[in-house]
Protein backbone atom coordinates (compact mmCIF):
# COMPACT_ATOMS: atom_id res chain seq x y z
CA UNK A 1 0.00 0.00 0.00
CA UNK A 2 1.57 3.68 -1.26
CA UNK A 3 1.08 6.25 1.63
CA UNK A 4 -0.46 9.15 0.14
CA UNK A 5 0.40 12.05 2.76
CA UNK A 6 3.43 10.61 4.85
CA UNK A 7 4.10 12.22 8.36
CA UNK A 8 7.54 13.29 7.41
CA UNK A 9 6.08 15.45 4.28
CA UNK A 10 3.26 16.96 6.53
CA UNK A 11 5.73 17.93 8.82
CA UNK A 12 8.18 19.32 6.40
CA UNK A 13 5.39 21.46 4.55
CA UNK A 14 4.54 23.01 7.68
CA UNK A 15 7.48 23.56 9.17
CA UNK A 16 8.58 25.59 5.42
CA UNK A 17 5.23 27.54 5.43
CA UNK A 18 6.05 28.80 9.40
CA UNK A 19 9.92 29.14 8.26
CA UNK A 20 8.98 30.97 4.66
CA UNK A 21 6.25 33.50 6.75
CA UNK A 22 8.73 33.93 9.37
CA UNK A 23 11.38 34.72 6.74
CA UNK A 24 8.87 37.09 5.16
CA UNK A 25 7.48 39.07 8.33
CA UNK A 26 11.02 39.22 9.42
CA UNK A 27 12.57 40.64 5.66
CA UNK A 28 9.46 42.54 5.69
CA UNK A 29 9.98 44.29 8.86
CA UNK A 30 14.05 44.62 7.80
CA UNK A 31 13.65 46.20 4.92
CA UNK A 32 11.15 48.67 6.49
CA UNK A 33 13.65 49.09 9.30
CA UNK A 34 16.26 49.97 6.17
CA UNK A 35 14.22 52.58 4.88
CA UNK A 36 13.91 54.51 7.97
CA UNK A 37 17.29 54.59 8.59
CA UNK A 38 17.56 58.35 7.82
CA UNK A 39 14.27 59.44 8.40
CA UNK A 40 15.25 60.80 11.76
CA UNK A 41 17.72 62.90 9.64
CA UNK A 42 15.40 63.84 7.14
CA UNK A 43 13.40 65.33 9.95
CA UNK A 44 16.11 67.07 11.50
CA UNK A 45 17.33 68.56 8.30
CA UNK A 46 13.97 69.62 7.62
CA UNK A 47 13.26 71.12 11.15
CA UNK A 48 16.87 72.99 10.53
CA UNK A 49 15.19 74.59 7.26
CA UNK A 50 12.52 76.36 9.43
CA UNK A 51 15.57 77.82 11.48
CA UNK A 52 17.48 78.74 8.88
CA UNK A 53 14.47 80.61 7.27
CA UNK A 54 14.42 82.94 10.25
CA UNK A 55 17.90 83.24 10.03
CA UNK A 56 18.07 84.49 6.77
CA UNK A 57 15.14 87.15 7.57
CA UNK A 58 17.77 88.36 10.79
CA UNK A 59 20.51 88.62 8.43
CA UNK A 60 18.54 90.28 5.84
CA UNK A 61 17.37 92.78 8.20
CA UNK A 62 20.48 93.34 9.80
CA UNK A 63 22.27 93.30 6.84
CA UNK A 64 24.73 90.97 7.84
CA UNK A 65 27.95 90.15 5.44
CA UNK A 66 26.91 86.07 5.91
CA UNK A 67 23.63 86.57 4.27
CA UNK A 68 24.87 84.61 0.69
CA UNK A 69 26.60 82.17 2.88
CA UNK A 70 23.75 81.87 4.66
CA UNK A 71 21.54 81.53 1.48
CA UNK A 72 24.25 78.49 0.33
CA UNK A 73 23.89 76.85 3.30
CA UNK A 74 20.21 77.05 3.30
CA UNK A 75 19.94 75.33 -0.67
CA UNK A 76 22.77 72.64 0.31
CA UNK A 77 19.96 71.57 3.23
CA UNK A 78 17.37 71.97 0.68
CA UNK A 79 19.00 69.60 -1.57
CA UNK A 80 20.99 67.35 1.50
CA UNK A 81 20.09 63.63 0.53
CA UNK A 82 18.21 62.77 3.49
CA UNK A 83 15.66 64.72 1.66
CA UNK A 84 17.07 63.62 -1.68
CA UNK A 85 15.97 60.08 -0.79
CA UNK A 86 12.32 60.55 0.17
CA UNK A 87 11.43 60.97 -3.90
CA UNK A 88 12.32 56.99 -3.97
CA UNK A 89 9.28 55.01 -5.41
CA UNK A 90 8.06 53.53 -2.21
CA UNK A 91 7.92 57.34 -0.46
CA UNK A 92 4.47 58.78 0.13
CA UNK A 93 2.76 61.05 -2.19
CA UNK A 94 2.39 63.87 0.47
CA UNK A 95 5.80 63.86 1.33
CA UNK A 96 6.74 63.96 -1.99
CA UNK A 97 4.56 67.16 -2.39
CA UNK A 98 5.23 68.91 0.13
CA UNK A 99 9.26 68.49 -0.79
CA UNK A 100 8.30 69.66 -4.14
CA UNK A 101 6.61 72.92 -3.13
CA UNK A 102 9.13 74.07 -0.86
CA UNK A 103 12.14 73.27 -3.54
CA UNK A 104 9.64 75.21 -5.66
CA UNK A 105 9.33 78.47 -3.68
CA UNK A 106 12.90 78.39 -2.55
CA UNK A 107 14.21 80.45 -5.95
CA UNK A 108 11.86 82.99 -5.41
CA UNK A 109 12.58 82.82 -1.66
CA UNK A 110 16.18 83.29 -2.55
CA UNK A 111 15.92 86.02 -4.88
CA UNK A 112 13.76 88.24 -2.80
CA UNK A 113 17.18 87.33 -0.22
CA UNK A 114 19.33 88.70 -3.24
CA UNK A 115 17.27 91.91 -3.68
CA UNK A 116 17.27 92.42 -0.51
CA UNK A 117 13.68 92.96 -0.33
CA UNK A 118 13.00 92.73 3.29
CA UNK A 119 8.95 93.54 3.27
CA UNK A 120 7.93 90.78 0.88
CA UNK A 121 10.63 87.85 2.79
CA UNK A 122 9.04 89.12 5.94
CA UNK A 123 5.70 88.93 4.17
CA UNK A 124 6.29 85.69 3.19
CA UNK A 125 8.41 84.32 5.25
CA UNK A 126 5.63 82.43 7.89
CA UNK A 127 3.99 80.88 4.75
CA UNK A 128 7.02 79.48 4.11
CA UNK A 129 7.64 78.07 7.19
CA UNK A 130 4.21 77.37 7.68
CA UNK A 131 4.97 74.79 4.51
CA UNK A 132 8.17 73.94 6.25
CA UNK A 133 6.24 72.67 9.48
CA UNK A 134 3.46 70.60 7.59
CA UNK A 135 6.81 68.66 5.33
CA UNK A 136 8.21 68.00 9.06
CA UNK A 137 4.58 66.69 9.87
CA UNK A 138 4.58 64.45 6.92
CA UNK A 139 7.60 63.60 7.45
CA UNK A 140 7.01 62.53 10.86
CA UNK A 141 3.84 60.38 9.68
CA UNK A 142 6.05 58.99 7.12
CA UNK A 143 8.13 57.66 9.63
CA UNK A 144 5.17 56.58 12.05
CA UNK A 145 3.31 54.85 9.63
CA UNK A 146 6.99 52.80 8.85
CA UNK A 147 6.97 51.91 12.69
CA UNK A 148 3.15 50.97 12.61
CA UNK A 149 3.87 48.93 9.54
CA UNK A 150 6.63 47.17 11.29
CA UNK A 151 4.29 46.64 14.07
CA UNK A 152 1.98 45.44 12.11
CA UNK A 153 3.95 42.60 9.68
CA UNK A 154 5.23 41.71 13.34
CA UNK A 155 1.92 40.86 14.47
CA UNK A 156 0.40 39.41 11.36
CA UNK A 157 3.30 37.40 10.96
CA UNK A 158 3.26 36.09 14.48
CA UNK A 159 -0.35 35.26 13.93
CA UNK A 160 0.38 33.15 10.73
CA UNK A 161 2.97 31.70 12.37
CA UNK A 162 0.71 31.07 15.66
CA UNK A 163 -2.01 29.46 13.10
CA UNK A 164 0.29 27.27 11.19
CA UNK A 165 1.79 26.11 14.57
CA UNK A 166 -1.42 25.68 15.70
CA UNK A 167 -3.10 23.80 13.31
CA UNK A 168 0.40 21.72 12.22
CA UNK A 169 -0.07 20.77 16.30
CA UNK A 170 -4.02 20.21 15.75
CA UNK A 171 -3.54 17.90 12.68
CA UNK A 172 -0.41 16.11 14.49
CA UNK A 173 -2.69 15.79 17.38
CA UNK A 174 -5.15 14.27 15.10
CA UNK A 175 -3.02 12.30 12.67
CA UNK A 176 -0.34 11.19 14.92
CA UNK A 177 -0.57 11.62 18.45
CA UNK A 178 -4.57 10.46 18.71
CA UNK A 179 -3.64 7.46 16.64
CA UNK A 180 -0.51 6.71 18.29
CA UNK A 181 -2.60 6.88 21.69
CA UNK A 182 -5.25 4.55 20.18
CA UNK A 183 -2.11 2.26 19.20
CA UNK A 184 -0.98 2.44 22.56
CA UNK A 185 -3.94 1.49 24.16
CA UNK A 186 -4.88 -1.35 21.66
CA UNK A 187 -1.15 -2.94 22.30
CA UNK A 188 -1.81 -2.48 26.13
CA UNK A 189 -5.07 -4.11 26.05
CA UNK A 190 -3.90 -7.19 23.81
CA UNK A 191 -0.78 -7.35 26.51
CA UNK A 192 -3.91 -8.12 29.07
CA UNK A 193 -5.13 -10.64 26.37
CA UNK A 194 -8.17 -8.06 25.81
CA UNK A 195 -9.27 -7.97 21.55
CA UNK A 196 -12.42 -6.52 21.90
CA UNK A 197 -11.26 -3.07 21.71
CA UNK A 198 -12.39 -0.70 18.82
CA UNK A 199 -10.67 -0.76 15.49
CA UNK A 200 -8.34 1.64 14.46
CA UNK A 201 -8.67 4.56 11.92
CA UNK A 202 -7.75 3.07 8.29
CA UNK A 203 -8.58 5.91 6.84
CA UNK A 204 -5.36 8.84 7.67
CA UNK A 205 -3.81 9.15 4.49
CA UNK A 206 -0.02 8.32 6.64
CA UNK A 207 2.37 6.05 7.81
CA UNK A 208 0.04 5.67 10.72
CA UNK A 209 -3.08 4.32 8.83
CA UNK A 210 -1.38 1.99 7.07
CA UNK A 211 -0.35 0.94 10.52
CA UNK A 212 -3.46 1.26 11.80
CA UNK A 213 -4.90 -1.09 9.48
CA UNK A 214 -1.63 -3.64 9.46
CA UNK A 215 -2.36 -3.41 13.69
CA UNK A 216 -5.85 -4.69 13.22
CA UNK A 217 -5.23 -7.03 10.93
CA UNK A 218 -2.53 -8.22 13.25
CA UNK A 219 -4.81 -8.10 16.05
CA UNK A 220 -7.26 -10.28 14.07
CA UNK A 221 -4.90 -12.76 13.89
CA UNK A 222 -3.76 -12.55 17.21
CA UNK A 223 -6.85 -13.02 18.36
CA UNK A 224 -7.62 -16.21 16.20
CA UNK A 225 -4.12 -17.30 17.29
CA UNK A 226 -5.01 -16.44 20.92
CA UNK A 227 -8.14 -18.30 20.90
CA UNK A 228 -7.08 -21.35 19.20
CA UNK A 229 -3.71 -21.05 22.18
CA UNK A 230 -6.68 -20.77 24.63
CA UNK A 231 -8.51 -24.01 23.03
CA UNK A 232 -4.97 -25.87 22.77
CA UNK A 233 -3.87 -24.89 26.64
CA UNK A 234 -7.61 -26.20 27.64
CA UNK A 235 -7.18 -29.43 25.53
CA UNK A 236 -3.96 -30.03 26.73
CA UNK A 237 -4.97 -29.30 30.10
CA UNK A 238 -7.98 -31.68 29.46
CA UNK A 239 -6.01 -34.21 28.57
CA UNK A 240 -3.31 -33.32 31.11
CA UNK A 241 -5.67 -34.04 33.54
CA UNK A 242 -7.14 -37.56 31.97
CA UNK A 243 -3.41 -38.86 31.76
CA UNK A 244 -2.89 -37.77 35.37
CA UNK A 245 -6.26 -39.66 36.09
CA UNK A 246 -5.14 -42.15 33.98
CA UNK A 247 -2.24 -42.67 36.01
CA UNK A 248 -3.38 -42.38 39.23
CA UNK A 249 -5.35 -45.31 37.73
CA UNK A 250 -2.56 -47.05 36.34
CA UNK A 251 -0.58 -46.75 39.80
CA UNK A 252 -3.24 -48.30 41.89
CA UNK A 253 -3.55 -51.28 39.35
CA UNK A 254 0.09 -51.62 39.74
CA UNK A 255 -0.25 -51.43 43.26
CA UNK A 256 -2.72 -53.96 43.10
CA UNK A 257 -0.81 -56.53 41.45
CA UNK A 258 2.69 -55.93 43.72
CA UNK A 259 1.45 -58.51 46.15
CA UNK A 260 3.15 -61.92 46.83
CA UNK A 261 0.48 -63.92 45.57
CA UNK A 262 -1.14 -63.08 42.43
CA UNK A 263 -4.56 -64.57 42.26
CA UNK A 264 -8.52 -63.60 41.37
CA UNK A 265 -8.66 -61.31 43.65
CA UNK A 266 -5.85 -59.35 41.92
CA UNK A 267 -7.64 -59.23 38.96
CA UNK A 268 -11.40 -58.59 40.54
CA UNK A 269 -9.52 -55.40 42.43
CA UNK A 270 -7.99 -53.95 39.33
CA UNK A 271 -11.42 -53.95 37.70
CA UNK A 272 -13.07 -52.81 40.30
CA UNK A 273 -10.46 -49.76 40.66
CA UNK A 274 -11.29 -48.77 36.77
CA UNK A 275 -14.52 -48.70 37.25
CA UNK A 276 -14.43 -46.40 40.65
CA UNK A 277 -12.61 -44.02 38.70
CA UNK A 278 -15.57 -44.03 36.16
CA UNK A 279 -12.86 -45.00 33.35
CA UNK A 280 -15.11 -47.74 31.92
CA UNK A 281 -19.11 -48.29 32.60
CA UNK A 282 -18.33 -52.22 32.65
CA UNK A 283 -15.64 -54.61 32.25
CA UNK A 284 -15.45 -58.14 32.08
CA UNK A 285 -12.37 -60.17 31.93
CA UNK A 286 -12.41 -63.71 30.24
CA UNK A 287 -9.92 -66.19 30.05
CA UNK A 288 -10.49 -68.70 27.71
CA UNK A 289 -13.29 -70.39 27.80
CA UNK A 290 -14.49 -71.24 30.87
CA UNK A 291 -13.33 -68.17 33.38
CA UNK A 292 -14.82 -64.41 33.69
CA UNK A 293 -14.60 -61.59 36.03
CA UNK A 294 -16.91 -58.66 35.33
CA UNK A 295 -17.30 -55.48 37.45
CA UNK A 296 -20.85 -52.83 36.54
CA UNK A 297 -23.57 -53.68 34.92
CA UNK A 298 -23.43 -54.03 31.06
CA UNK A 299 -25.61 -51.64 28.76
CA UNK A 300 -27.74 -52.91 26.16
CA UNK A 301 -27.14 -49.23 24.47
CA UNK A 302 -23.34 -49.13 24.51
CA UNK A 303 -21.09 -50.58 22.14
CA UNK A 304 -19.02 -53.52 23.46
CA UNK A 305 -15.14 -52.76 22.96
CA UNK A 306 -13.00 -55.96 22.89
CA UNK A 307 -9.12 -55.80 23.49
CA UNK A 308 -7.06 -58.90 23.39
CA UNK A 309 -5.40 -59.76 26.73
CA UNK A 310 -1.50 -60.40 25.84
CA UNK A 311 1.85 -60.82 27.23
CA UNK A 312 4.98 -61.23 24.97
CA UNK A 313 3.27 -62.18 22.20
CA UNK A 314 0.88 -64.78 23.95
CA UNK A 315 -2.74 -63.87 24.39
CA UNK A 316 -4.27 -65.06 27.45
CA UNK A 317 -8.00 -63.45 27.18
CA UNK A 318 -10.06 -60.62 26.26
CA UNK A 319 -10.92 -57.72 28.13
CA UNK A 320 -14.84 -56.72 27.17
CA UNK A 321 -15.39 -53.14 28.23
CA UNK A 322 -18.43 -50.06 27.72
CA UNK A 323 -17.76 -46.62 28.35
CA UNK A 324 -19.89 -43.39 27.37
CA UNK A 325 -16.38 -42.11 25.87
CA UNK A 326 -15.13 -44.91 24.16
CA UNK A 327 -12.18 -43.02 22.45
CA UNK A 328 -11.39 -40.98 25.70
CA UNK A 329 -11.04 -44.51 27.35
CA UNK A 330 -9.30 -46.32 24.74
CA UNK A 331 -5.44 -45.43 25.73
CA UNK A 332 -5.97 -46.36 29.36
CA UNK A 333 -8.39 -49.93 28.41
CA UNK A 334 -5.84 -50.89 26.04
CA UNK A 335 -3.04 -50.15 29.35
CA UNK A 336 -5.42 -52.20 31.34
CA UNK A 337 -5.06 -55.38 29.55
CA UNK A 338 -1.41 -55.01 28.80
CA UNK A 339 -1.30 -55.01 32.54
CA UNK A 340 -4.21 -57.71 33.19
CA UNK A 341 -1.95 -59.90 30.47
CA UNK A 342 1.15 -59.12 32.65
CA UNK A 343 -0.61 -60.47 35.72
CA UNK A 344 -2.22 -63.42 33.92
CA UNK A 345 1.17 -64.04 32.94
CA UNK A 346 2.93 -63.96 36.49
CA UNK A 347 -0.09 -65.60 37.74
CA UNK A 348 1.24 -68.75 35.61
CA UNK A 349 4.81 -68.28 36.28
CA UNK A 350 3.67 -68.05 40.01
CA UNK A 351 1.63 -71.39 39.88
CA UNK A 352 4.77 -72.77 37.62
CA UNK A 353 6.68 -72.24 40.42
CA UNK A 354 4.77 -73.76 43.13
CA UNK A 355 4.40 -76.85 41.15
CA UNK A 356 7.87 -76.88 40.06
CA UNK A 357 8.01 -76.63 44.35
CA UNK A 358 5.82 -79.31 44.83
CA UNK A 359 6.76 -81.97 42.34
CA UNK A 360 10.50 -81.43 43.21
CA UNK A 361 9.41 -82.18 47.24
CA UNK A 362 7.65 -85.00 46.17
CA UNK A 363 10.42 -86.10 44.32
CA UNK A 364 12.70 -85.68 47.35
CA UNK A 365 10.27 -87.80 49.10
CA UNK A 366 10.48 -90.55 46.05
CA UNK A 367 14.16 -90.27 46.63
CA UNK A 368 14.04 -91.19 49.92
CA UNK A 369 11.50 -93.72 50.36
CA UNK A 370 13.55 -95.60 47.37
CA UNK A 371 16.88 -95.77 48.96
CA UNK A 372 15.27 -96.36 52.29
CA UNK A 373 11.94 -98.63 52.45
CA UNK A 374 12.07 -99.96 48.68
CA UNK A 375 15.46 -100.61 49.26
CA UNK A 376 14.58 -102.25 52.75
CA UNK A 377 11.49 -104.18 50.87
CA UNK A 378 13.56 -105.63 48.54
CA UNK A 379 15.85 -107.40 50.95
CA UNK A 380 13.22 -108.84 52.59
CA UNK A 381 11.79 -110.19 49.36
CA UNK A 382 15.06 -111.84 49.10
CA UNK A 383 15.29 -113.11 52.31
CA UNK A 384 12.03 -114.33 52.40
CA UNK A 385 13.03 -116.52 48.93
CA UNK A 386 16.71 -117.43 50.65
CA UNK A 387 14.12 -118.67 53.69
CA UNK A 388 11.46 -120.78 51.49
CA UNK A 389 14.81 -122.50 49.87
CA UNK A 390 15.62 -123.45 53.81
CA UNK A 391 12.36 -124.51 55.29
CA UNK A 392 11.11 -127.77 54.42
CA UNK A 393 8.28 -128.82 51.92
CA UNK A 394 6.46 -130.82 54.88
CA UNK A 395 6.58 -128.06 57.12
CA UNK A 396 3.16 -126.78 56.26
CA UNK A 397 2.67 -124.49 58.97
CA UNK A 398 5.92 -122.59 57.81
CA UNK A 399 5.21 -122.47 53.78
CA UNK A 400 1.75 -121.14 55.10
CA UNK A 401 3.22 -118.71 57.14
CA UNK A 402 5.77 -117.79 54.57
CA UNK A 403 3.32 -117.59 51.59
CA UNK A 404 1.11 -115.06 53.37
CA UNK A 405 4.44 -112.84 54.44
CA UNK A 406 5.04 -113.12 50.37
CA UNK A 407 2.01 -111.73 49.41
CA UNK A 408 2.09 -109.41 52.02
CA UNK A 409 5.40 -108.50 50.96
CA UNK A 410 4.58 -108.28 47.51
CA UNK A 411 1.63 -105.73 47.83
CA UNK A 412 3.63 -103.63 50.21
CA UNK A 413 6.41 -103.67 47.32
CA UNK A 414 3.61 -102.75 44.38
CA UNK A 415 1.83 -99.77 47.05
CA UNK A 416 5.39 -98.60 47.25
CA UNK A 417 5.46 -98.54 43.68
CA UNK A 418 2.40 -96.33 43.09
CA UNK A 419 3.25 -94.17 45.88
CA UNK A 420 7.02 -93.59 44.14
CA UNK A 421 5.19 -93.22 40.86
CA UNK A 422 2.67 -90.58 42.22
CA UNK A 423 5.27 -88.78 44.06
CA UNK A 424 7.42 -88.69 40.47
CA UNK A 425 4.43 -86.91 38.73
CA UNK A 426 5.78 -84.15 36.97
CA UNK A 427 3.99 -81.02 35.55
CA UNK A 428 4.72 -79.22 32.16
CA UNK A 429 1.84 -76.84 31.78
CA UNK A 430 0.58 -74.88 34.53
CA UNK A 431 -3.11 -74.32 33.19
CA UNK A 432 -5.33 -77.00 34.55
CA UNK A 433 -6.86 -78.29 30.90
CA UNK A 434 -3.30 -78.72 29.61
CA UNK A 435 -1.98 -80.35 32.32
CA UNK A 436 -5.18 -82.82 32.35
CA UNK A 437 -4.96 -83.60 28.74
CA UNK A 438 -0.64 -84.01 29.38
CA UNK A 439 -1.25 -86.63 32.19
CA UNK A 440 -4.66 -88.20 30.23
CA UNK A 441 -1.98 -88.36 27.16
CA UNK A 442 0.98 -90.25 28.98
CA UNK A 443 -1.68 -92.51 30.76
CA UNK A 444 -3.22 -93.17 27.49
CA UNK A 445 -0.57 -95.67 26.27
CA UNK A 446 -1.31 -97.88 29.23
CA UNK A 447 -4.97 -98.89 28.30
CA UNK A 448 -6.58 -99.60 25.02
CA UNK A 449 -9.87 -98.09 26.20
CA UNK A 450 -10.66 -94.11 24.96
CA UNK A 451 -9.55 -91.25 26.95
CA UNK A 452 -11.45 -87.39 26.52
CA UNK A 453 -11.11 -84.84 28.29
CA UNK A 454 -13.90 -81.82 28.76
CA UNK A 455 -12.48 -79.35 31.00
CA UNK A 456 -14.63 -76.32 31.81
CA UNK A 457 -12.77 -74.91 34.99
CA UNK A 458 -10.42 -72.70 34.67
CA UNK A 459 -7.28 -72.96 36.32
CA UNK A 460 -7.41 -69.27 38.05
CA UNK A 461 -9.94 -70.71 40.08
CA UNK A 462 -7.23 -73.18 42.09
CA UNK A 463 -3.87 -72.07 43.42
CA UNK A 464 -0.79 -74.47 42.73
CA UNK A 465 -1.77 -76.91 45.42
CA UNK A 466 -5.65 -77.31 44.46
CA UNK A 467 -4.05 -78.21 41.09
CA UNK A 468 -1.90 -80.50 42.15
CA UNK A 469 -4.32 -82.49 44.55
CA UNK A 470 -6.99 -82.59 41.77
CA UNK A 471 -4.63 -84.00 38.92
CA UNK A 472 -3.31 -86.67 41.26
CA UNK A 473 -7.07 -87.64 41.89
CA UNK A 474 -8.14 -87.63 38.85
CA UNK A 475 -4.89 -89.85 38.03
CA UNK A 476 -5.53 -92.05 40.66
CA UNK A 477 -9.56 -92.81 39.38
CA UNK A 478 -8.10 -92.74 36.15
CA UNK A 479 -5.74 -95.59 36.53
CA UNK A 480 -8.45 -97.89 39.04
CA UNK A 481 -10.43 -97.68 35.97
CA UNK A 482 -7.59 -98.57 33.33
CA UNK A 483 -6.84 -101.46 36.27
CA UNK A 484 -10.29 -102.48 37.08
CA UNK A 485 -12.99 -101.40 35.13
CA UNK A 486 -12.32 -103.67 31.73
CA UNK A 487 -13.68 -100.22 30.23
CA UNK A 488 -13.93 -98.90 26.47
CA UNK A 489 -14.07 -95.50 27.47
CA UNK A 490 -12.99 -93.55 29.95
CA UNK A 491 -14.36 -89.92 30.63
CA UNK A 492 -13.06 -86.67 32.39
CA UNK A 493 -15.28 -83.70 32.84
CA UNK A 494 -15.00 -80.04 35.05
CA UNK A 495 -17.51 -78.08 35.56
CA UNK A 496 -18.52 -75.06 37.02
CA UNK A 497 -21.84 -74.25 38.61
CA UNK A 498 -23.42 -70.48 38.73
CA UNK A 499 -23.16 -70.69 42.82
CA UNK A 500 -19.52 -70.95 42.27
CA UNK A 501 -19.51 -74.88 42.98
CA UNK A 502 -16.78 -76.99 40.95
CA UNK A 503 -17.07 -80.64 40.35
CA UNK A 504 -14.52 -83.20 38.80
CA UNK A 505 -16.35 -86.59 36.86
CA UNK A 506 -14.26 -89.49 35.89
CA UNK A 507 -16.65 -92.11 34.37
CA UNK A 508 -15.79 -95.07 32.95
CA UNK A 509 -18.14 -97.69 31.20
CA UNK A 510 -16.79 -100.55 32.79
CA UNK A 511 -18.23 -103.13 34.96
CA UNK A 512 -18.49 -100.69 37.79
CA UNK A 513 -17.49 -100.97 40.86
CA UNK A 514 -18.90 -102.91 44.35
CA UNK A 515 -19.02 -101.26 47.23
CA UNK A 516 -16.09 -98.54 47.36
CA UNK A 517 -14.10 -100.08 50.31
CA UNK A 518 -10.33 -100.10 50.42
CA UNK A 519 -9.08 -103.98 50.22
CA UNK A 520 -6.54 -104.95 53.26
CA UNK A 521 -3.08 -103.84 51.67
CA UNK A 522 -4.52 -101.06 49.74
CA UNK A 523 -4.83 -96.94 50.13
CA UNK A 524 -5.38 -95.64 46.90
CA UNK A 525 -8.96 -94.83 47.56
CA UNK A 526 -8.20 -93.11 51.13
CA UNK A 527 -5.46 -91.44 49.52
CA UNK A 528 -8.08 -89.84 46.87
CA UNK A 529 -10.63 -89.27 49.79
CA UNK A 530 -7.68 -87.46 52.17
CA UNK A 531 -7.02 -85.29 48.67
CA UNK A 532 -10.61 -84.25 48.51
CA UNK A 533 -10.35 -83.25 51.88
CA UNK A 534 -7.67 -80.39 51.68
CA UNK A 535 -9.08 -79.32 48.59
CA UNK A 536 -12.22 -78.14 50.53
CA UNK A 537 -14.62 -81.13 49.38
CA UNK A 538 -15.56 -84.63 48.99
CA UNK A 539 -15.13 -87.64 47.00
CA UNK A 540 -18.51 -89.86 45.95
CA UNK A 541 -18.18 -93.35 44.41
CA UNK A 542 -21.62 -94.17 42.53
CA UNK A 543 -23.18 -96.45 39.74
CA UNK A 544 -24.63 -94.30 36.93
CA UNK A 545 -28.42 -96.59 35.10
CA UNK A 546 -26.21 -96.50 32.47
CA UNK A 547 -23.52 -98.77 33.79
CA UNK A 548 -20.09 -98.11 35.40
CA UNK A 549 -18.29 -96.16 37.39
CA UNK A 550 -18.59 -92.25 38.56
CA UNK A 551 -16.39 -91.14 40.53
CA UNK A 552 -17.22 -86.93 41.60
CA UNK A 553 -15.26 -84.76 42.77
CA UNK A 554 -16.94 -81.42 44.74
CA UNK A 555 -15.48 -78.58 46.39
CA UNK A 556 -14.83 -74.42 46.12
CA UNK A 557 -12.23 -72.67 44.79
CA UNK A 558 -10.44 -70.16 47.00
CA UNK A 559 -12.28 -67.36 45.24
CA UNK A 560 -15.10 -68.50 46.66
CA UNK A 561 -14.22 -69.95 49.95
CA UNK A 562 -11.31 -69.78 52.19
CA UNK A 563 -9.24 -72.55 51.34
CA UNK A 564 -7.92 -74.83 54.41
CA UNK A 565 -4.71 -75.60 55.03
CA UNK A 566 -3.34 -77.74 52.40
Amino acid sequence: MIVKRPVSTSLARAFFYIVLLSVLSTGIALLTLASSLRDAEAINVAGSLRMQSYRLGYDLQSGSPQLNAHRQLFQQTLRAAALDNLNAWYGPEAVKSRYAQLQANWPEMNARLAAGDLQWYQANINRYVDQIDLFVLALQHYAERKVMLVVAISLAGGIGIFTLVFFTLRRIRQQVVRPLNQLVLASQRIEHGQFDSPPLDTGLPNELGLLAQNFNQMAGELHKLYRSLETSVKEKTRDLHEANRRLQVLYQCSQALNTSQIDVHCFRHILQIVRRHEAAHYLELIVGENWRISEGERSDTLPVQILPVTMQDTVYGELHWQSQNAAGATPLASSISTMLGRGLYFNQAQKHFQQLLLVEERATIARELHDSLAQMLSYLRIQVVLLKRVVADENATAQTILADFTVALNDAWRQLRELLTTFRLTLQQTDLPSALREMLDSLQSQTSAKLTLDCRLSSLELDAQMQVHLLQIVREAVLNAIKHAEAREIAVSCVTSPDGDHTVHIHDNGIGIGEPNEPVGHYGLNIMRERAERLGGTLTFSQPLGGGTLVSVSFRSATNSENPAL
